[in-house]
């Protein structure tokens, strides 16, 4: 598979780019790969790709680890505003919007020439107005939260590309979280750590420190084969000229044919009765009926499975005095040990001192990042019996 740079895609400009958090690019890959997408190619942070509206579509709707599909317009050099307006300008964005339209524009900066993507945005909005109010002497408004079209910005030194957004808000937002608690993690990230860990529905899942349920609820979806689009109420493409609503509800039907039954056990606890209050509060769609959950102290559940795969995102310390801390992580090892044999446990956390407190070897690290935190997302294998005895048994 390919991998390049942002820089580099520029100059050979693929129908579309899946934006992906840092460390799930190959995860996402392997999606687009299952979806029909063509020449994918891996950059940072992100996934290009070919294909068609179809594919858009479905991308849009099944992908569990893309935040946004967004589409290349044009590409062009600039050194200074005067150059970014007439450039915008020369693009005809009546293919895109009527005069009674709405848009946001979001930039990223990365430049010498450029100091504040909130100008770039600006001067992008006056260009792009300013080309309607002369034509029509009616212009676009600005609607931040659900536009016509979410326009984005890309400046590397003097590398301009204009995309459009065709997922609109976030695909993040699956349109199934009701209620948060604080510093959720990510659905986008709790997909991508399920998908790391290559679970897909075959053992019992147990998140016993679940927060507001986001990783059991996106387990549930995993083990059903159910898109995690399929609550959304919108997307940005909806209100292009181009949609195409007929194509749009094949797309759906096919994914509902798609989706299975599942009767693995996943199980949702946590110890804070109000935690667990807006946990059942996330759990109100049909995919989420088997997800038991209740109020439990992770040090005083005791396993039912001989097996099964464990994933925390515990605490990383900001509300715990350092001692504390590594005693917490401590805790949760020597709990591993004791009543986890034959478990795989993963755990996330931005902590790097406290989680070597675990007491185990992890079989694998993986970096992550969980919103602007740098992460370890640790694989810890608990054998019953040695595991020098256990490598023997499966090696006769």
């Amino acid at each position: 598979m390919k991998i390049c740079t942002f820089a580099h895609y520029m100059k050979y400009l693929q129908p579309y780019l899946a934006k992906a958090p840092f460390g799930l690019e190959e995860i996402l890959a392997e999606e687009l790969r299952e979806l029909g997408a063509k020449n994918i190619t891996l950059g940072k942070r992100a996934v290009f790709f070919d294909g068609d509206k179809k594919l858009l579509y479905k991308a849009n709707l099944h992908l569990r680890t893309a935040l946004r599909i967004l589409i290349p317009i044009d590409r062009f050099q600039i050194k200074n505003e005067h150059q970014l307006y007439k450039s915008i300008q020369r693009i005809n964005w009546s293919k895109y919007l009527d005069k009674r339209d709405t848009l946001a524009i979001d930039s990223t900066v990365h430049s010498s020439y450029f100091n504040h993507s909130q100008y770039v945005s600006l001067k992008t909005k006056d260009a792009i107005v300013d080309q309607f109010r002369k034509h029509y002497n009616i212009r676009p408004s600005v609607d931040l939260d659900r536009p016509t079209l979410r326009i984005h910005i890309h400046i590397r030194e003097s590398d301009c590309t204009v995309l459009l957004d065709s997922s609109g808000s976030s695909l993040h937002k699956r349109g199934y979280r009701i209620a948060t608690n604080r510093a959720p993690i990510s659905e986008v990230l709790a997909a991508g750590m399920i998908m790391l860990s290559g679970w897909h529905g075959e053992r019992p899942f147990f998140d016993l420190m679940c927060g507001s349920a986001t990783i059991p609820c996106e387990a549930a979806l995993i083990a059903q084969n159910i898109a995690p689009g399929t609550y959304r109420d919108w997307f940005g493409f909806y209100s292009w000229k181009d949609f195409d609503k007929t194509l749009w509800e094949k797309v759906r039907a096919e994914a509902r044919e798609q989706e299975k039954e599942s009767d693995c056990p996943i199980t949702a606890a946590d110890i804070s009765n109000q935690t667990m209050e807006l946990a059942r509060g996330n759990l109100v769609q049909p995919a989420f009926g088997a997800i038991r959950a209740f109020r439990k102290d992770f040090f005083q559940y005791m396993p039912k499975h001989e097996e099964g795969l464990l994933m925390l995102n515990p605490p990383y310390g900001e509300r715990f005095f350092q001692q504390d801390i590594t005693e917490f992580y401590k805790a949760i090892g020597d709990r591993f040990k004791q009543h986890y044999a034959g478990y795989t446990a993963w755990v996330i956390s931005s902590n790097k001192d406290a989680i070597k407190h675990v007491g185990l070897r992890p079989s694998k690290k993986i970096t992550l990042f969980n919103g602007s935190l740098e992460c370890k997302f640790h694989r810890f294998d608990m054998y019953s019996g040695t595991k020098k005895h256990k490598k023997m048994e499966t090696s006769e």
